[in-house]
């Protein structure tokens, strides 16, 4: 092959974050041995600064979420988001530093670090996203499927290229399993293992894969090529389980079967439940006086509104938020809340996009409805009709339902009986790969949630 070399997803954030790492390490050198003047210790406190950069940049860059490949390959989304990062680290940094360390500055040395870092990561990002879309970047793969999953190849094809190849995939051939050249011309298929890196397959039986297409597998894992179920790249790739390609394979790849609890997972889901009823519960206890105030003259009416809700087991019990909409909001039947939702009141629109309505939910934490961390709880009403639509719905309630999750750092904010679906993919993800590390990583993007608005 003439091609340099070819970067996956993985690899891509990998090479981001090097070359975002190299642009910290110069700024932080210029901090270090041209800012940074008087009683400072080269010795004592320079290596302490190093490292307190590169983990101050990682935790920004991850709440961020500056690694998303599909944002990455946006040059609107790579300026907006690469400035807001460069500069909350530069000042971050640069105001932890004499903080903790008694010193002075340079002053032309100090206006060069905090206007140039942001900058110099900016660029940095933007001839990455250029370089991203290039063809020599990609990996060429083969998408293998089944004759029955003909209509929906191409949405297949889509998910695996991802926009503009951000998934760093280019399929360069789609061949159906019962093609001839799979069962008449192995030279043909020697030539075409050569000129691809990859494989993934979609079979509705991989039980009883045909002959020839596990002769073909088996020759390309021979070259080194890398071999995929769409399930399992789908899976990889998006974090979230892909319901309508499981069928009856459903429970096997989420592996619902009665097993030992780990004890560090419920005894870290308790400790947060614990320190954030503790931390939560103070700011609820301080908004509330200066809510009820405001509702006095911007949303006249009762202060809290309770609901049902659907938790674990099936079991229903209320739910707190504070009054965001018009009394009687739902006079004409039970609606779905969108984003520019016309009986959210002018003052409800504040306290939803600061997430202020949602602070009451706490209570439910308390009698042990919910938990700060697991899939959304929804109304009974919405729960019959979801599962009509999929009968693996319900397979939410097999945890207590949370404040914030999964579905609602990776999904928009949810709309309809179809976005509920969608959140579901994310939500199963989560049952099946809870963890420890799964749970910090959704308490950091809840923050990226509240700061930006996004998701529910």
């Amino acid at each position: 092959m003439n091609r340099v070399f070819t970067l996956n997803t993985i690899e891509r954030k990998l090479f981001l974050f090097i070359g975002d790492l190299a642009v910290v390490m110069l700024y932080l050198y210029l901090l270090v041995n041209r800012t940074l003047r008087g009683t400072f210790d080269y010795n004592q406190h320079g290596l302490i600064i190093y490292i307190t950069g590169v983990l101050l940049f990682s935790i920004i860059a991850y709440v961020l979420d500056i690694y998303n490949l599909e944002r990455a390959s946006k040059p609107i989304t790579i300026f907006r988001l690469s400035l807001i990062v460069g500069v909350l680290y530069t000042f971050s940094i640069f105001f932890l530093t004499v903080l903790l360390i008694n010193t002075t500055v340079s002053r032309p040395y100090l206006l060069a670090f905090l206007a140039l870092m942001p900058f110099s990561l900016t660029a940095w990002r933007l001839i990455c996203s250029n370089f991203f879309i290039s063809q020599p970047s990609l990996k060429n793969a083969i998408f293998l499927y089944e004759e029955i999953f003909e209509n929906e190849k191409e949405d297949n094809i889509k998910h695996i290229e991802g926009s503009k190849y951000s998934n760093g995939y280019n399929v360069k051939l789609r061949i159906s399993t019962c093609h001839e050249t799979l069962v008449k011309n192995p030279k043909r298929l020697n030539k075409i293992i050569n000129k691809i890196d990859t494989i993934i397959i979609r079979i509705e039986d991989y039980q009883n894969m045909p002959p020839e297409v596990e002769r073909f597998l088996t020759r390309a894992m021979y070259f080194g090529k890398e071999v995929f179920t769409f399930t399992s790249f789908y899976e990889s790739t998006y974090e979230a389980l892909p319901l309508n390609l499981l069928g009856n394979n459903f429970y096997e790849v989420l592996h619902l079967k009665n097993k030992r609890s780990h004890y560090i997972q419920k005894l870290f889901t308790k400790l947060i439940d614990i320190f954030l009823c503790f931390f939560v519960g103070l700011i609820f206890v301080f908004a509330v006086p200066f809510v009820a105030f405001f509702n006095l003259f911007f949303n006249r009416g009762p202060l809290l509104y309770i609901q049902k809700r659907i938790g674990k087991k099936g079991k229903e019990f209320n739910i707190y938020k504070f009054r965001s909409m018009v009394v009687d909001a739902e006079k004409s039947g039970a609606k779905m809340a969108s984003n520019n939702d016309s009986r959210i009141t002018p003052f409800g629109k504040i306290l939803r996009m600061f997430r202020i309505d949602e602070l009451p939910q706490i209570i439910s934490v308390i009698n042990g409805d919910m938990s700060f961390i697991g899939p959304r709880p929804e109304r009974k009403i919405f729960v019959d009709q979801l599962d009509k639509i999929n009968p693996f719905y319900s397979v939410r309630h097999v945890i207590k339902p949370g404040i914030t999750g999964w579905a609602q750092v990776k999904y928009k904010y949810g709309e309809n009986l179809e976005d509920s679906i969608r959140k579901l993919e994310y939500d199963l993800y989560y049952i099946k790969n809870r963890s420890v590390t799964l749970d910090i990583r959704i308490l950091f993007k809840t923050v990226t949630t509240i700061l930006f608005s996004k998701g529910v």
